[in-house]
Order: C-alpha cells, then structure tokens, then sequence
C-alpha cells in the first residue's frame, strides 16, 4: 500500500512537471528517481566528455543543467550534478 502510495504521488508530481517550468531548487529538492526521470525525459541532450574510466554527459533541463557521470566499465550512473553556470560548464565550451 505504501509502494502504491508512492507511486501515485510520484505521477501526480511528473504530470505537473510535464507541464510546468521546474527551477532547479524544486529539481533539487526531488527523490533521486524523479530527477533522473526529469533528465531522460525533458533534458536535452548537449554533449559529452570522457575522462579515464567515466564518461559525462551534460542536458539542459528548462533554465539549468544537469551533468550525469557514469562508469564506463560498469555502465552504471555513479553522480549527476545540477548547475546554472560555472566551472562545470566550462568543461564542456572546448576553450579550457
């Protein structure tokens, strides 16, 4: 019953945010699995990076970004950032 409970809320919470604009506090402020949900489906695509055995890929998502690592032996997310602006986006500018 609390799974399902969860689970309702958790539609009701992706509805709206299909929807509306989300800032990156309420992004912030979601369950892991609700941000991941926002990446994939709403973020757009930017571009890439490789640094030894990880693998970062940068999306905009509504007024922010968002930046997933992963292992790339594992094949697994290991960390995501979520940002505005920054040293993290200058990674990605080829000017560093």
């Amino acid at each position: 019953m609390k799974n399902r409970k969860f689970l309702k809320r958790s539609f009701f919470k992706i509805q709206r945010l299909k929807k509306d604009k989300i800032s990156l506090y309420e992004f912030l402020a979601l369950p892991d699995q609700e941000q991941f949900a926002i990446i994939f489906n709403k973020g757009n695509y930017i571009d890439f990076r490789l640094e030894e055995k990880k693998r970062f890929v940068l999306y905009a998502v509504e007024l922010f970004f968002v930046e997933v690592e992963y292992d790339n032996e594992a094949n697994k997310v290991i960390n995501k950032r979520a940002f505005v602006s920054g040293e993290i986006l200058d990674k990605y500018s080829g000017l560093n």
